[in-house]
């Protein structure tokens, strides 16, 4: 099953055409940064450790994205490849994926179960390898979210054209947001 982010990328290269979905994929990997740090640092075991503050992070992440979901569904008769473009859109795609990553708390639970496993107990600088680690997973996620939104702009475009299509994919984009939303509750 493909994680959240993917399918948030596929979503954003169907529905906004494969550079959004880049852009978007951009700022997810972006949101990587602060996880990586925080998981290096131990700042995420802090944040582990106080049940209040992670369950005050489930709900954000989760009102956040019911909110694009309630979003998406009332835009769900635009037409997606008429919005406006530039460099006020791409910031804009770009802070939502920021956004987006900062607020899911399975990000921050799969760096504290995973990252760990691959850092040698006796290394003399355990933070710069999981530093190096993080930049090497944020660097391949980049590339493959990037080339999921490459091929699901292509392969939508023609799906797009058509008023009845476009409008079942906003409905599902919707769904999907609401549906990892709802998820987010149950980590």
């Amino acid at each position: 099953m493909p994680g959240p982010d993917i399918l948030f990328v596929l979503t954003q290269g169907i529905t906004r055409g494969w550079k959004a979905g880049v852009v978007f994929a951009a700022g997810l990997c972006t949101g990587l940064i602060a996880h990586v740090t925080a998981v290096s640092l131990g700042v995420s075991v802090l944040l582990m450790s106080s049940p209040t503050a992670f369950l005050a992070l489930k709900f954000a992440g989760a009102a956040y994205l019911l909110y694009l979901a309630v979003k998406a569904f009332r835009a769900r008769r635009e037409n997606p490849f008429r919005l406006e473009e530039g460099k006020a859109f791409s910031g804009k795609l770009y802070r939502k994926g920021i956004l987006m990553n900062l607020l899911n708390p399975k990000v921050i639970l799969f760096f504290l179960a995973f990252f760990p496993q691959f850092v040698a107990p006796d290394a003399a600088r355990p933070v710069l390898q999981m530093l190096l680690l993080g930049l090497i997973f944020m660097v391949q996620a980049f590339v493959i979210f990037s080339l999921v939104a490459v091929l699901a702009g292509r392969l939508a475009r023609p799906l797009m054209s058509h008023p009845r299509i476009a409008l079942w994919v906003h409905v599902v984009e919707a769904f999907i947001y609401a549906a990892i939303g709802v998820s987010i509750l149950f980590v």
